[in-house]
């Protein structure tokens, strides 16, 4: 039943697409260029050949191709995916203001492309030639060329399609123009990487004496074939620069395999902190192998935290798997990791994704740090992310739990944020007895 209602569901999605794609053409090439020109034959073959590449990029992985396939295909892809959101939001608002243009072209010109129709002229009788007379028939007007446009110029275009050609450019250009500068500046913003939160997190079982602790959480770096070694090389400079007491990354640090993405994740061997840093498997370490990925990260100096917990000095460290691990008999335990624990102490839990909030609530989890959201990457994407999360991100407190969501370091599909930049968040504890 359940994969009858998936190929049910992506048949529609398919379908969504093609139409996407159809409307996109005829508003942005067929309305703007000529029949037969060259522009029509490359925005054409463009309109076939992106939502092609898209498909690439989302299936290579999934299908195991070569790396470097993934990496030529993944580019022009997810991003073609970002420009075609923004493109259709863009179209669609322009949509309106094309048709009252058109509209108000057609008061202008109602005749519009229809020529105008004169009487025929009287034959002219040369000069100095015998006038008819009465009763006399009128002489014959000279015999047409055989082809009468041979000679003379071909008719110009009609006025009015030319407006509207003119019309159909000006609209599309502008909101081409808007999409393409929006999913640029977006893409500049995760290339450029992430910037520094800090989140002060007041925790009523905290002592003292760990007032001030540092917590820094890096989430969703997400490594694949276009975000690779100079990001996380960026990522671990900012994170060190901030002089952490503890590191933890919540998840989703990879989409690939450890043989394919293992030299990109090389500099988590730098990350440095007093108490060290820790990882908790994302759901799209499912997706690429997550075994192998936790046994690299512990390679790399990362402490994982598979359902279960570290007492530190003054409050205990719990970290449980995605639940995307529940398919392989490896998903979150919280029994394993805060049952049997001192409930006097308090107690900060590592878990990707926020909707296990409830259980770390029924667990007396005084903080749970996660990510996995994005804040939704691509603005309207935050109100979709309303749907599946209790919190999108930022802090928010459940009975006597506080929540923080990450919107993340990295980016899922296409490398780019809108509306939701990329951030690494240092998470202050701070005790009311200070």
């Amino acid at each position: 039943m359940k994969t009858v209602l998936f190929v049910l569901i992506a048949l529609a999605v398919l379908a969504l697409l093609v139409l996407v794609h159809r409307w996109l053409w005829v508003r942005l090439v067929r309305d703007t260029t000529a029949p037969g020109g060259t522009p029509r034959r490359i925005g054409t073959a463009l309109a076939l050949t992106l939502p092609l590449l898209s498909v690439a990029a989302l299936t290579t992985g999934r299908a195991g191709a070569p790396f470097w396939l993934q990496q030529t295909v993944a580019w022009p892809g997810f991003l073609w995916l970002a420009v075609l959101l923004y493109l259709t939001l863009t179209m669609l608002v322009a949509e309106p203001i094309r048709a009252l243009l058109l509209r108000r072209l057609a008061h202008r010109a109602p005749s519009e492309g229809v020529r105008e129709t004169r009487p025929a002229a009287v034959p002219a009788v040369p000069a100095g030639a015998p006038q008819p007379g009465p009763g006399e028939p009128a002489p014959a007007p000279a015999p047409e060329p055989a082809n009468p446009g041979a000679d003379a110029p071909a008719d110009p275009e009609p006025a009015g399609l030319t407006r509207r050609r003119f019309v159909a450019r000006t609209v599309g250009g502008a909101a081409a123009a808007v999409a393409v500068a929006t999913v640029g500046n977006g893409a500049y913003g995760v290339l450029r990487g992430p910037s520094v939160k800090r989140v002060q997190v007041p925790l009523a079982k905290l002592p003292r004496a760990a007032h001030g602790f540092r917590i820094a959480v890096v989430s969703d770096v997400h490594l694949g074939p276009i975000l690779g070694r100079a990001h996380t090389r960026r990522i671990v400079d900012a994170v060190n620069r901030t002089q952490p007491d503890l590191i933890a990354v919540v998840g989703d640090l990879v989409d690939g395999t450890v043989h394919d993405l293992g030299p990109a994740a090389e500099p988590l061997r730098d990350l440095s902190a007093r108490h060290g840093a820790y990882f908790v498997t994302g759901n799209h370490e499912y997706f690429s192998g997550a075994q192998p990925w936790i046994d690299h990260v512990r390679e790399l100096g990362l402490t994982p935290l598979e359902n279960a917990r570290r007492a530190l000095p003054h409050f205990d460290l719990a970290g449980v798997n995605d639940v995307a691990g529940e398919a392989e008999g490896q998903g979150p335990d919280f029994a394993a990791a805060l049952g049997d624990r001192d409930r006097t102490r308090a107690a900060v839990l590592l878990a990707h994704q926020p909707v296990v909030i409830h259980d770390a609530v029924r667990h007396g989890v005084d903080l749970q740090l996660s990510g996995h959201t994005h804040g939704g990457q691509l603005w309207p994407g935050n109100h979709l992310a309303e749907l599946a999360n209790p919190t999108v991100a930022g802090l928010e407190r459940y009975g006597d739990t506080q929540l923080y969501v990450s919107r993340g370091a990295g980016a899922w599909g296409p490398p780019v944020r809108v509306g939701a930049p990329s951030d690494i968040t240092v998470v202050e504890l701070a005790s009311y007895q200070a």
